[in-house]
């Protein structure tokens, strides 16, 4: 079973992919983190995001290694590492170089030790739209903007980030409207996507409710099939 969900920044994708991959035992596929692995990579090596052709070299030359060892970097899930991702995402060279890695793993989902899974949980932006369009069962998980950036700023007040609400919500809308306007998968939800709205639901709302439509659609496939 593969399973996408696609979302804005701070929607609660993370958290609902993570917990839905222990609940029906799927490996988990954050496509964000090959993103972030990118944007970060160019601002260590002083290049600005939008670069291109550095950008380009360095999704090809990316891998899983090298990605998971990114992650460990204090500014992985910072703002500035959200940021980069953001803008070297809506570059075309990079994402289509990234993109076998990501669908790749559909055909052969591993668990983190490595053994064999019966599916995944793709978390992501363009998932049920590019990644995974055949995928069984595609969410569309989103928030209002004031909502996903209280979440955010609460986030980083969290991690001892300073920053302010105010800028948090600019950054927020900047990148929404980068991501659903680049011309490279923009963020939409694929026609056959369920949109959840999560802006006011708590976690295990959120989880729950998800839970609910996939038992729904499962018993109706498992019942058209008999």
């Amino acid at each position: 079973m593969i399973i996408t969900i696609d979302g804005p920044a701070a929607a609660g994708k993370g958290t609902l992919a993570l917990a839905l991959s222990k609940h029906y035992h799927l490996a988990y596929f954050d496509t964000g983190m090959i993103y972030r692995a990118v944007g970060l990579e160019m601002v260590l090596k002083g290049y600005i995001p939008e670069d291109e052709e550095q950008a380009l070299k360095i999704a090809q030359n990316m891998t899983f290694e090298r990605m998971m060892s990114l992650s460990t970097h204090p500014d992985f899930r910072s703002d500035i590492g959200g940021q980069a991702a953001s803008k070297v995402s809506a570059i075309s060279s990079v994402r289509q170089a990234l993109l076998k890695m990501q669908q790749d793993f559909s055909l052969n989902p591993v668990f983190a030790d490595g053994t064999k899974a019966n599916g995944a949980i793709y978390d992501g932006r363009d998932t049920g739209t590019v990644v995974c369009p055949n995928a069984d069962l595609k969410f569309f998980v989103t928030a209002s903007l004031e909502v996903r950036a209280q979440r955010r700023f609460r986030e980083f007040q969290a991690k001892s980030i300073k920053t302010s609400y105010q800028k948090v919500l600019e950054d927020m809308m900047t990148r929404d409207k980068r991501d659903s306007e680049r011309a490279a998968a923009p963020l939409k939800p694929a026609p056959d996507a369920i949109v959840v709205d999560t802006s006011d639901m708590d976690e295990q709302t959120e989880i729950q409710t998800v839970i609910n439509l996939i038992e729904e659609r499962l018993k109706k496939n498992h019942t058209k099939n008999h």
